[in-house]
Protein backbone atom coordinates (compact mmCIF):
# COMPACT_ATOMS: atom_id res chain seq x y z
CA UNK A 1 0.00 0.00 0.00
CA UNK A 2 1.57 3.32 -0.83
CA UNK A 3 1.47 5.60 2.65
CA UNK A 4 2.27 9.50 2.52
CA UNK A 5 3.81 10.84 5.89
CA UNK A 6 3.55 14.33 6.97
CA UNK A 7 5.31 16.36 9.48
CA UNK A 8 3.36 19.53 9.87
CA UNK A 9 4.63 22.71 10.76
CA UNK A 10 3.92 25.89 11.61
CA UNK A 11 5.61 27.32 8.64
CA UNK A 12 7.08 24.42 6.60
CA UNK A 13 5.35 21.02 5.86
CA UNK A 14 7.45 17.55 5.27
CA UNK A 15 6.13 15.31 3.14
CA UNK A 16 7.51 11.82 2.34
CA UNK A 17 6.08 8.49 0.87
CA UNK A 18 6.45 4.86 0.63
CA UNK A 19 6.93 2.29 -2.61
CA UNK A 20 3.45 -0.01 -2.80
CA UNK A 21 5.66 -2.66 -1.18
CA UNK A 22 6.05 -0.64 1.85
CA UNK A 23 9.57 -1.03 1.98
CA UNK A 24 10.94 1.85 1.30
CA UNK A 25 10.45 5.45 2.48
CA UNK A 26 11.61 8.70 0.71
CA UNK A 27 10.74 12.26 1.20
CA UNK A 28 8.90 14.03 -1.46
CA UNK A 29 8.84 17.87 -0.73
CA UNK A 30 8.59 20.09 1.50
CA UNK A 31 5.26 22.55 1.40
CA UNK A 32 5.75 26.44 2.69
CA UNK A 33 1.97 27.04 4.03
CA UNK A 34 0.35 29.99 3.27
CA UNK A 35 -3.14 28.46 4.89
CA UNK A 36 -4.46 25.51 6.26
CA UNK A 37 -6.97 25.29 3.31
CA UNK A 38 -3.97 25.87 0.84
CA UNK A 39 -1.75 23.27 2.47
CA UNK A 40 -5.04 20.48 2.27
CA UNK A 41 -5.61 21.46 -0.97
CA UNK A 42 -1.54 20.59 -2.07
CA UNK A 43 -1.46 17.71 0.07
CA UNK A 44 -4.82 16.48 -1.59
CA UNK A 45 -3.31 17.12 -4.94
CA UNK A 46 -0.12 15.26 -3.96
CA UNK A 47 -1.72 12.13 -2.39
CA UNK A 48 -3.78 11.36 -5.63
CA UNK A 49 -0.42 12.46 -8.23
CA UNK A 50 1.83 9.95 -5.92
CA UNK A 51 -1.40 7.22 -5.45
CA UNK A 52 -1.21 7.19 -2.03
CA UNK A 53 -4.08 5.35 0.08
CA UNK A 54 -3.55 6.56 3.61
CA UNK A 55 -2.04 9.56 5.00
CA UNK A 56 -0.01 9.38 8.12
CA UNK A 57 0.25 12.61 9.93
CA UNK A 58 2.75 13.27 12.34
CA UNK A 59 1.69 13.56 16.04
CA UNK A 60 3.65 15.85 18.77
CA UNK A 61 3.03 14.72 21.99
CA UNK A 62 5.28 16.08 24.69
CA UNK A 63 8.31 13.37 25.94
CA UNK A 64 5.49 12.70 29.02
CA UNK A 65 3.15 11.54 26.75
CA UNK A 66 0.76 14.38 27.00
CA UNK A 67 -0.65 16.71 24.38
CA UNK A 68 -0.19 20.03 23.52
CA UNK A 69 -1.04 22.36 21.14
CA UNK A 70 0.68 21.29 18.59
CA UNK A 71 -0.51 17.94 18.84
CA UNK A 72 -3.97 19.20 18.98
CA UNK A 73 -3.49 21.32 16.34
CA UNK A 74 -2.63 17.80 14.49
CA UNK A 75 -5.98 15.88 15.35
CA UNK A 76 -7.84 18.96 14.04
CA UNK A 77 -5.79 18.94 10.65
CA UNK A 78 -6.07 14.98 10.48
CA UNK A 79 -9.91 15.38 10.75
CA UNK A 80 -9.64 18.32 7.70
CA UNK A 81 -7.40 16.08 5.39
CA UNK A 82 -9.93 13.26 5.82
CA UNK A 83 -12.86 14.94 4.82
CA UNK A 84 -10.42 16.34 1.78
CA UNK A 85 -8.78 13.29 0.54
CA UNK A 86 -11.34 10.70 1.76
CA UNK A 87 -8.32 8.70 2.90
CA UNK A 88 -7.63 7.05 6.37
CA UNK A 89 -5.44 9.33 8.18
CA UNK A 90 -3.71 8.09 11.00
CA UNK A 91 -1.96 10.25 14.30
CA UNK A 92 1.38 8.68 14.41
CA UNK A 93 3.75 9.46 17.52
CA UNK A 94 6.55 11.87 15.88
CA UNK A 95 8.73 12.70 19.12
CA UNK A 96 12.18 13.10 18.10
CA UNK A 97 11.96 12.85 14.71
CA UNK A 98 13.07 16.53 13.61
CA UNK A 99 16.43 15.92 16.27
CA UNK A 100 16.76 12.54 14.35
CA UNK A 101 16.42 14.68 11.29
CA UNK A 102 18.69 17.44 12.02
CA UNK A 103 21.43 14.72 13.11
CA UNK A 104 21.01 12.87 9.43
CA UNK A 105 21.39 15.64 7.62
CA UNK A 106 24.50 16.54 9.40
CA UNK A 107 25.93 12.87 9.28
CA UNK A 108 25.53 13.35 5.64
CA UNK A 109 26.82 16.91 5.34
CA UNK A 110 24.45 19.08 4.80
CA UNK A 111 24.24 22.45 6.43
CA UNK A 112 22.58 25.76 5.63
CA UNK A 113 19.70 26.96 3.79
CA UNK A 114 19.94 23.82 1.98
CA UNK A 115 19.56 21.45 5.34
CA UNK A 116 16.77 23.88 6.86
CA UNK A 117 14.51 23.40 3.61
CA UNK A 118 14.82 19.29 3.65
CA UNK A 119 15.17 18.68 7.40
CA UNK A 120 10.99 18.34 7.33
CA UNK A 121 10.81 16.13 4.54
CA UNK A 122 13.12 13.78 6.21
CA UNK A 123 11.42 13.90 9.10
CA UNK A 124 8.43 13.19 7.37
CA UNK A 125 10.21 10.05 6.32
CA UNK A 126 11.63 9.19 9.76
CA UNK A 127 8.03 8.98 10.88
CA UNK A 128 6.68 6.99 7.79
CA UNK A 129 10.19 4.24 7.91
CA UNK A 130 9.08 4.14 11.99
CA UNK A 131 5.17 3.30 11.16
CA UNK A 132 6.10 1.09 8.27
CA UNK A 133 8.30 -1.00 10.76
CA UNK A 134 4.81 -1.31 13.28
CA UNK A 135 3.21 -2.58 10.52
CA UNK A 136 5.67 -4.59 9.44
CA UNK A 137 6.03 -6.23 13.59
CA UNK A 138 2.16 -6.44 13.89
CA UNK A 139 1.54 -8.53 11.01
CA UNK A 140 4.35 -11.05 11.87
CA UNK A 141 2.85 -10.63 15.05
CA UNK A 142 -0.34 -11.88 13.36
CA UNK A 143 1.59 -14.50 11.28
CA UNK A 144 2.35 -16.46 15.11
CA UNK A 145 -0.70 -16.08 16.87
CA UNK A 146 -1.34 -19.48 18.75
CA UNK A 147 -4.98 -20.37 18.30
Amino acid sequence: MKIMAIDLGDVRTGIAICDKFEMMASPVCVIKQESISALLKEISRLASETLAEMIVLGYPRHMNGECGEMAKKSESFAKKLKEKTKLDVVLWDERSTTVMANRTLTASGRFGKKRKELVDAVAATLILESYLAFRKNAAKSDDHTDT
